[in-house]
């Protein structure tokens, strides 16, 4: 991991070496906490931009008062607290992780009144599942483990504790000699990877798994409105494992795609560029766009 020079945390620029907690801040013990994942890209003309910032913070602090977390802070200030860490850092692209958290205090379960801390740190982090899938794609495993149930969690806020549910199973994958997982909700239906959301194409139909056992992902929500505004048909539904199977056995009409969420600013340009293959249904496989990598790690299925 490349560090780089500072961190905000609780609204001061410290040293990336400086930014600690005690051990047994409760977050660590027991997983309170909620954190974004954001790319800002450097764009053609010069300029950077961050993507759907406003709506990452937003989500931040949606999160946040479903885990019942106090952040003193606005939507307005997160984005700002976003935008003056990048320039502290003098980067023009990189990816970004906000992340509030319950410091220590009172140990136990109940957090009582432990302060909420809230940190924004940039660095520079390539493709998530590393620049080889984007041209080669991934080996992907049905998991043993499901994804939880919607009622076992609070499973729409992003939070830290939720994803022991992803870890497990990245484990399992990469242990077995795969690169994701894909992991299947309750009911057996598909519901997403790890870390990542899950479209199926097929027939000219763009198809992705309903709110109904996901974490409803940011980037998820721009491929599907350039998808309808370029003209596509995008619905949402559950597919059983064997049809999830079935179209990645890839005949040259139907693919899957796994989208990671840390959007792109190149997002219109690169789908519309890329999205040519499949008899009247464009790919989602993006590479480098311009002269920002592209933050939608959208491999193909093999």
């Amino acid at each position: 991991m490349q560090t780089t020079d500072f961190i905000w945390f609780d609204g001061k620029m410290v040293p990336w070496a400086d930014a600690q907690v005690h051990v047994l801040t409760h977050a660590l013990h027991y997983g309170s906490a909620v954190f974004e994942g954001i790319r800002a890209y450097a764009c053609a003309d010069g300029t950077s931009a961050v993507f759907r910032l406003k709506e990452h913070s937003q989500r931040l602090l949606n999160s946040a008062k479903i885990l019942r977390l106090n952040i003193p802070y606005t939507v307005d200030e997160i984005s700002q607290g976003i935008l003056d860490t990048l320039k502290a850092n003098k980067m023009k692209e990189g990816y970004i992780r906000p992340l509030s958290f319950v410091g220590d205090g009172e140990m136990g379960v109940y957090p009582g009144n432990n302060k909420v801390h809230t940190i924004i740190a940039v660095w520079p982090w390539g493709a998530y599942l590393g620049p080889e899938a984007l041209e080669m794609g991934i080996r992907a495993k049905t998991s043993s483990f499901a994804r939880m149930h919607v009622n076992t969690l609070m499973s729409k806020a992003k939070a830290a504790g939720n994803y022991v549910n992803s870890i497990l199973a990245k484990i399992e994958a990469k242990e077995d000699g795969y690169d994701e997982a894909v992991m299947l909700d309750t009911n057996g239906f598909v519901s997403e990877a790890t870390g990542e959301n899950i479209f199926i194409v097929r027939d000219g139909i763009i198809k992705t798994t309903p709110w109904t056992s996901i974490l409803g992902g940011i980037t998820r929500d721009s491929v599907m409105k350039v998808a309808r505004d370029l003209g596509y048909t995008v619905e949402e539904a559950l597919a059983e494992v064997d049809r999830f199977l079935d179209h990645a056995m890839l005949s040259n009409q139907n693919t899957v795609y796994i989208i990671h969420g840390n959007g792109t600013g190149a997002l219109r340009n690169a789908i519309q560029k890329h999205l040519r293959t499949h008899r009247g249904v464009k790919s989602f496989r993006l590479g480098r766009y311009g002269e920002g990598e592209s933050g939608v790690t959208v491999v193909e299925l093999k």
